[in-house]
């Protein structure tokens, strides 16, 4: 007999994601507002049984263990895996759900049949997953996580991806209806899902495994999989299990605790190095310097355009920079590695975060530009005019070169943001620093750590780039006390000194 919720009962928040997608926890097509899903009719089964009323509470995926932590809400209800190192951090329910990880591809694809024929291919997943885990340890996989499973399989098809590995329920919901999609292979290893408690809350862990034990043995939540269509034998030999045998309640519920020493703790962050420095450091790099270089091209031209181009194209040119700068880096990111594909433009993830970054940047470079050209006195261009040049020797020789000091500080300042905004990419499945340590950090649950050390790389990388800036900005300061006639003469402007 489920309990009724009286009115004094404190509400059962619960914390998952609800952009995560179906069959979880995700909007009703029909009415957006709504929140539907399996996770969602489990939470209100729970909440009549525990006699308090749910309370969905929206939490990035990735951050729902340290939002548990927070006491953000009572409970942690996502599709979380039970792993060993989650165990380490947080308590477990008795898991309310078992299956098995699938791989997809396309419907032409015949040479992939298991994970030993990806070697050499790409693969995409959910990031921080058991299937981006099990991915990583193959080997010899290039391998793509994402925010949302629906972009992955979107990849899939539109050909970024050779296959895509994820849980069997996602699996269901997202590859098998597509036409251009199917499974291929067995099921690929074994995962359960629990309900995550705060370690502290010893009282409430006891109460939701009494009521996951009621729900199984009443049949309501082998009803709940039923109309989710997410029955399997996974689940029934699991529920056997539980139910035959009670005491397999404590080999669930009891989480791992183990305490390391300062000194265990470094060892164990020098070890973090190799992937930070190799794996992250090198790609932020690449993506920030090529992306800068990109920015100063086209903000430079953008500026001459403005200021010395026929009005249609100054008029266009300054619609790019007001529209750039006023739309977040983020939605041009989105639209520019998963919208371009409905127009056939295909990007690799490394060219569309280089030419996002770029296109952005380039926009406030522009007005960099425009600042430092219209700081130069008209005289300038006049006196260049006078002695013969056309306006675009004079824009090369005399006012660009002078502009180009000026604006020395704001660019520099321009790319420590690149820089440091490079982090965004990892949206589009690039991994870079940030990424690397949002998953060495949400695997191992240590943000501090791995963050002070992350943060460390970042300063350490930025900090020859100030220097240099910096020296830049002395250099041409030097430049600029040298004799008029001498720079005229390397300016071409004319070799005969003037009087005086």
């Amino acid at each position: 007999m489920l309990a009724a919720s009286p009115a004094s009962a404190e509400p059962l928040r619960w914390g998952a994601d609800s952009e995560g997608g179906a069959p979880f926890v995700f909007s009703d097509p029909k009415d957006p507002r709504t929140i539907v899903g399996f996770e969602v009719d489990l939470a209100e089964a729970l909440g009549r049984e525990l006699g308090r009323t749910p309370d969905f509470v929206q939490n990035q995926w990735d951050g729902l263990i340290p939002g548990l932590l927070r006491g953000n809400y009572d409970l942690a209800m996502n599709g979380l895996e039970i792993t060993p190192d989650r165990q380490q951090v947080i308590r477990f329910s008795v898991p309310y759900y078992a299956t098995s990880e699938q791989l997809s591809v396309r419907k032409d694809e015949s040479s992939i049949r298991g994970l030993a024929d990806l070697k050499g291919r790409i693969a995409g997943t959910l990031k921080f997953s058991l299937a981006q885990r099990i991915l990583d340890g193959v080997g010899g996989i290039e391998v793509r996580s994402y925010e949302g499973q629906i972009n992955a399989y979107e990849d899939l098809a539109n050909g970024r991806l050779d296959a895509v590995l994820m849980d069997w329920p996602i699996a269901m919901y997202y590859s098998r209806p597509n036409p251009a999609l199917k499974f291929t292979g067995a099921p690929i290893g074994h995962l359960e899902y629990g309900i995550g408690v705060h370690p502290d809350n010893a009282k409430l862990l006891r109460e939701v495994d009494e009521a996951l034990l009621k729900l199984i043995r009443s049949g309501e939540l082998r009803r709940i999989y039923d109309k989710w269509s997410l029955w399997n034998p996974e689940t029934d030999a699991l529920f056997s299990k539980l139910v035959q045998s009670p005491g397999a309640l404590q080999e669930f519920t009891e989480a791992l605790s183990q305490e390391r020493s300062w000194r265990e703790r470094a060892r164990q962050y020098v070890g973090y190095l190799p992937l930070l420095l190799g794996r992250g450091a090198t790609m932020t790099l690449v993506i920030s310097v090529t992306g800068m270089a990109l920015a100063v091209t086209l903000g430079l031209l953008l500026a001459l355009t403005y200021l010395y181009g026929p009005r249609p194209i100054a008029w266009a040119s300054r619609a790019y920079i007001e529209v750039v700068r006023g739309t977040p880096l983020l939605i041009q990111l989105y639209l520019i590695f998963y919208g371009l594909p409905n127009i056939g433009i295909r990007l690799t993830p490394l060219i569309a975060a280089v030419t996002g970054l770029g296109l952005n940047y380039a926009a406030y470079e522009a007005e960099n530009y425009r600042a430092g050209i219209q700081a130069i006195p008209r005289g300038q261009s006049e006196a260049a005019l006078s002695l013969g040049m056309t306006q675009a020797q004079a824009l090369r020789h005399v006012i660009v070169p002078q502009a180009l000091r000026l604006v020395i500080p704001p660019v520099t300042n321009d790319f420590i943001a690149l820089f440091k905004d490079s982090s965004i990419v990892s949206v589009i499945t690039m991994v870079e620093l940030t990424k690397v340590y949002g998953q060495l950090a949400s695997t191992y649950y240590d943000y501090i750590g791995v963050g002070l050390l992350t943060a460390a790389i970042y300063f350490l990388l930025g900090l020859p780039f100030v220097r240099l800036a910096r020296w830049a900005e002395a250099r041409m300061a030097v430049d600029r006390r040298i004799p008029v006639p001498a720079r005229r003469r390397w300016l071409g402007v004319g070799s005969k000194p003037a009087a005086g």
